[in-house]
């Protein structure tokens, strides 16, 4: 018993250091922020080449762009300081949420939507891929839903002039979307229903090479059933925080297995 105790136990007692640290050094309370792991950031990368058919060398390299974007660090590290973003750090850790960033420039969307800003850190960095693109020539709309009228404190300029975000019932606001979806983030209410409804809501406004990010996909599997039900395909991906009590999220992707890697001005 003492032996098997001592062995379960290994597993676990180190995060109670890394709580100790958090709980001096980190605001955050909802949504953690941590870097990934290397190997972990490596298993990612290839993720993403498989979802996008493209080289994971490629996607290795625009996970690099926003680590050393300085203009973007220190928007965060300056809009964490405002009332609105109390909850936030001011440390850029993006860690799954490269894929996000990744995605978009190699994909090269029209149209980017997210259910569930919260401090806008996805609005930020996904607006910083729609900015790259731009400026090689191909330009592209975020749009984020929240129902918290206050939500999206680190969405600043200059990153506001290439998306919006529609406040209300992130359902209301999917259905109101004019234009075909070529990249969905769903991180809003996680219960299984509502995520479903928000699938339900875009089944007939997704663009044929659309990819779908889950960030619920741990909790449920409302993603692979809507994949299952469209003919798409659904990889799950499972993140590593690096030095972080949090044991990580699962993240799904939607996407179909055979098309382009990117299309000249959009999906």
């Amino acid at each position: 018993m003492p032996l098997r105790l001592e062995r379960a136990s290994s597993y676990y007692l180190p995060q109670v250091g890394l709580i100790a640290s958090w709980l001096v050094h980190s605001r955050e309370h909802t949504n953690f922020t941590y870097n990934l792991t290397e190997t972990n950031l490596r298993y990612l990368a290839h993720t993403v080449s498989v979802v996008t058919h493209s080289d994971v060398a490629q996607i290795e390299s625009y996970f690099r762009e926003p680590l050393q974007d300085q203009a973007l660090q220190d928007l965060v590290r300056r809009a964490a300081r405002q009332r609105d973003a109390q909850t936030t750090d001011a440390d850029c850790r993006f860690g799954r949420r490269l894929a996000w960033y990744g995605i978009v420039r190699q994909c090269r969307p029209k149209l980017v939507v997210e259910t569930g800003v919260d401090k806008g850190l996805d609005s930020l960095l996904l607006c910083s891929a729609l900015k790259r693109n731009s400026e090689e020539g191909y330009p592209g709309e975020y749009v984020g839903t929240d129902i918290n009228p206050r939500a999206g404190a680190l969405f600043q300029p200059p990153y506001t002039q290439f998306g919006r975000i529609a406040y209300g019932d992130s359902i209301e606001s999917l259905k109101k979307l004019n234009m075909p979806i070529d990249v969905l983030v769903n991180d809003s209410d996680h219960s299984s229903d509502y995520e479903y409804r928000e699938y339900q809501a875009i089944a007939d406004k997704i663009s044929p090479h659309c990819i779908i990010i889950g960030d619920n996909c741990l909790v449920t599997d409302k993603l692979m059933q809507f994949a299952r039900e469209t003919g798409r395909d659904f990889l799950y991906f499972k993140d590593e925080p690096d030095h972080h009590w949090f044991p990580g999220t699962g993240v799904g992707f939607f996407f179909r297995k055979s098309g382009p890697s990117h299309q000249d001005g959009g999906l």
